[in-house]
């Protein structure tokens, strides 16, 4: 283990990474098991209020990403002041993006069917730079040789179709896929290959006058959402918890 630790991560220069993620990871399970507490009123934590203005949790999550990240710059990526700077600029990532949901609709909406932005965005972020810290290079240049690279005309080809075939997928509506495509260039291909999300960009220019592609993208819309939103769903509430119920709205007579 300590083998692979230095050849992999100390001796490329990914300790700060590492350090970076771990602390992320940690600090977003920390603090939904603290929320969860809260939200079913166990244990000695509580809201953190001044006065009566609630202070969520992204406030100081913002504070040490800001501190962290220039502690990092400022560090040079070595030393001792760098592994604190990605520490806590992992904290401070954890922290702001456990609330990305109130950030996104200006509102408190951390345990409704809309905070589940929070988790989708905490996991796909934890997921890119797992797979920054395996090797993996935006944009496909780590599948580039040598000759490659000393080519700008081929380096600067191949980015550029890359960076394509992920812009495509993010007009067919697949915005996770087009981000892990940045990273790994097959998955944008595939994205940007097969059929379009329905309501995509993609859809409403190309599909308008395609009556039978529209239906297919419909179709097939329906029966992916169909086999994984349950699974979904379920890992998300194992994640950061079950939304409320929305409620119902009342009934005129």
């Amino acid at each position: 283990m300590g083998h692979w630790l230095d050849r992999n991560i100390i001796e490329p220069g990914k300790l700060p990474l590492l350090l970076a993620l771990a602390a992320f990871v940690l600090t977003f399970v920390i603090t939904r098991i603290i929320t969860r507490l809260i939200r079913a009123g166990k244990g000695p934590f509580g809201n953190v209020t001044a006065g009566s203005v609630h202070i969520h949790h992204v406030v100081p999550g913002v504070i040490l990403t800001v501190v962290g990240g220039f502690g990092a710059v400022a560090s040079g990526g070595e030393g001792l002041g760098s592994a604190f700077a990605a520490v806590l600029f992992g904290i401070g990532a954890g922290l702001v993006l456990d609330e990305f949901a109130l950030i996104l609709h200006l509102d408190d909406v951390y345990w409704t069917e809309a905070g589940r932005k929070s988790v989708e965005m905490v996991v796909l972020t934890a997921a890119l730079v797992g797979l920054l810290l395996a090797g993996f290079v935006p944009f496909g240049v780590n599948d580039l040789s040598q000759e490659e690279l000393q080519n700008r005309a081929g380096a600067a080809a191949s980015i550029g179709a890359n960076f394509l075939f992920a812009l495509i997928a993010l007009s067919k509506g697949k915005a996770r896929v087009a981000v892990f495509g940045v990273i790994i260039p097959v998955v944008a291909v595939i994205g940007a290959l097969r059929l379009a999300r329905p309501g995509s960009l993609w859809a409403r220019r190309l599909y308008r006058r395609r009556p039978r592609a529209r239906a297919r993208a419909i179709l097939r819309a329906y029966r992916h959402d169909r086999r994984w939103s349950g699974p979904r769903r379920a890992v998300e509430n194992w994640l950061g918890g079950t939304p409320d119920p929305t409620p119902r709205p009342l009934e005129r007579g």
